[in-house]
């Protein structure tokens, strides 16, 4: 039997998601028991890069758990792909172009071409990264638990957020630093650059002028800008009077926090304050946000902010009259298009079918359970305190949701669908639509 790339992959993170599993389920990696479901669960969670738990991360787990934990992180975010091409190199193989395609399909890159430099790329800047970030969160935690505690929840939290994962050793996630300026700054800094994709990081270091830069990586950048800072404006005047988050804080402590929020949605899954608390107009923009992810070839997950940007280029240049999608004086291909109609419809429909079961099998509010489930789609990892309480047939649905996020509904179609090329074409027939 013939297996494509889609296929691969799936069956490549299932296999790393059952190996972890496994490692949870032994003795040495938790405090208490953990049956097979909320193993599977968190293996899960963690390979999927969500972070959606069912038990404290910080109090259940040994260090060994929280460092299969990490493990899982990291090969979540940087793709099964990216590890094997690596671990091929560093034997001295040579890479085929079966891996190159591979490699390709993880990152949804249009050529083959080059994969392997991309992926070395990757690898050097996301071990870079991690470290200096762990150096400077260590500032702030060595002195607060010691140096051995200190460094390791500062590379813990180093590489969940690079990885956009969203564990954190505390049940609380960082709502004990909500006005710390360097706990805020870096973990954001982190979650932000790694859910903006490799290639757009790959590109700006290689042009290092806008104007020369690929379309893709201007839309992601001014994209990425202008969201955040909308939702970080709209959070903050929702919120400014809620005394159960910000309504207490200081003015720089309500920034801060309205910032921090206003840029986890988009797949990061740490939080500074109590989301269940959050007014419902938050609580509907964070799903939005959740539902819209990350960016392409990223550690994040959703059906993605240039996918999100191409349906309303092409809905404005259709209110407008245009034949074309244009942006930076830039066509936009019809093809492209259609991918990105494909990735939004089928992203709503595996979402509402999630949702319209779990409302039958759990028994919880509306938009707590839609809120789940748009954050496991997007492998976000927030949540409105409803995760541990899922019943046994919840966390399966929401373990769908977290698999399917995170190696795109696009990848899974294709993975289970068996297509066809055909060259007959079939004359023209008017539908009437809207």
């Amino acid at each position: 039997m013939k297996v494509n790339p889609p296929q691969v992959l799936a069956f490549g993170f299932l296999f790393v998601i059952l190996i972890g599993t496994i490692f949870l389920k032994l003795p040495i990696a938790s405090e208490g028991s953990l049956s097979w479901t909320d193993a599977f669960f968190t293996a899960t969670s963690a390979t999927t890069v969500t972070g959606l738990v069912v038990v404290d991360t910080g109090t259940f787990f040994t260090t060994f758990g929280q460092v299969v934990l990490m493990i899982l992180m990291q090969i979540g975010g940087l793709g099964l792909m990216t590890f094997a091409v690596v671990i091929a190199l560093l034997l001295g193989k040579k890479i085929g172009l079966t891996s190159r395609l591979l490699v390709q399909e993880s990152f949804n890159q249009p050529t083959v071409g080059g994969m392997v430099s991309l992926v070395k790329l990757i690898v050097i800047f996301t071990f870079t990264i991690e470290a200096i970030a762990m150096m400077l969160l260590a500032i702030r935690w060595v002195p607060e638990y010691g140096w051995q505690e200190g460094l390791f929840v500062s590379a813990f939290h180093a590489i969940s957020a690079f990885n956009n994962a969203g564990f954190s050793t505390w049940g609380d996630s960082l709502s004990g630093y909500v006005g710390d300026p360097l706990v805020n700054l870096v973990i954001t800094c982190l979650f932000i650059i790694g859910g903006i994709g490799f290639v757009v990081l790959a590109d700006v270091l290689k042009r290092k002028s806008f104007r020369k830069l690929q379309l893709h990586t201007k839309l992601m950048l001014v994209g990425t800008l202008i969201v955040n800072s909308s939702a970080m404006l709209v959070i903050f005047l929702l919120e400014y009077h809620n005394p159960a988050t910000i309504g207490s804080f200081s003015l720089p402590d309500k920034l801060w926090a309205s910032y921090f929020q206003a840029v986890t949605p988009r797949t990061a899954g740490f939080n500074s304050i109590d989301i269940g608390s959050m007014s419902e107009g938050s609580l509907l923009l964070m799903v939005l946000l959740m539902f819209i992810g990350a960016g392409s070839a990223s550690t994040g997950s959703g059906i993605k902010l240039t996918t999100f940007i191409v349906i309303l280029i092409a809905m404005f240049t259709y209110l407008k009259g245009r034949k074309e999608a244009v942006a930076f004086q830039e066509t936009i291909s019809g093809t492209i298009i259609h991918r990105a109609l494909a990735i939004t419809t089928i992203s709503a429909l595996l979402v509402f079918g999630c949702v319209f079961i779990l409302t039958i099998t759990e028994q919880t509010p509306f938009l707590a359970t839609l809120f789940e489930a748009v954050s496991a789609f997007g492998t976000v990892g927030l949540s409105m305190g409803i995760t541990a309480d899922l019943s046994e047939y919840g966390k399966w649905i929401i373990m769908v949701l977290m698999f399917a996020g995170r190696i795109g509904p696009v990848t899974l179609a294709f993975a289970l669908a068996k297509t066809e090329a055909s060259s007959i074409q079939y004359p023209k027939g008017n539908v009437i639509t809207g």
